[in-house]
């Protein structure tokens, strides 16, 4: 499991792409696009735009707090445990299976908040990344050469968490 240390979460709070206030005003830069999305409220407003996207990620809270939107649109759920602060092996595995098998919704128990990094690297070049930036809107990230560096970089703030670690 990699861990996310206290001293370098605040490097993971600026937008990883372009910043819009809400899923409305993103709708132009993603029509006609592959879109993955990260994030209950985000995939629910996309669905009710009439857009469904190829791979979803939930955990069924937003901003802690408990959400019961989830979607019935998806052919196919994968479940992953991802506690708050940490990418795991569970979780990056069920990203590469969903890359791999578009219409995937995966489930996450704990948090899905950091899965946009190892997506971002799981993800072909040309898809949209949507998520939730908590109090000011929608980031969209197209994924290229710069996207898969920056999160890149993003992963190496991460420390192998083996003691006293679940599985993962």
């Amino acid at each position: 499991m990699l861990l996310l240390p206290e001293n370098r979460r605040s490097l993971f709070r600026q937008p990883f792409g372009i910043l819009c206030p809400d899923i409305a005003s993103a709708l132009p830069l993603i029509r006609g696009k592959v879109v993955y999305t990260v994030g209950d409220v985000v995939t629910y407003h996309l669905i009710q735009e009439g857009i469904v996207p190829a791979l979803a990620i939930i955990d069924g809270h937003t901003m802690r707090a408990p959400c019961n939107r989830s979607p019935a649109v998806f052919r196919k759920r994968l479940f992953a445990r991802n506690p708050a602060g940490t990418l795991t092996r569970e979780l990056r595995t069920a990203l590469d299976a969903a890359v791999a098998d578009p219409g995937t919704l995966i489930l996450v128990d704990g948090e899905e908040d950091l899965a946009v990094i190892p997506l971002i690297l799981s993800a072909p070049e040309g898809v949209i990344v949507l998520y939730g930036q908590p109090g000011e809107g929608v980031v969209v990230c197209k994924v290229n050469g710069a996207a898969k560096e920056k999160a890149r970089a993003l992963l190496s703030c991460f420390v192998e968490d083996d003691e006293g670690a679940l599985p993962g």
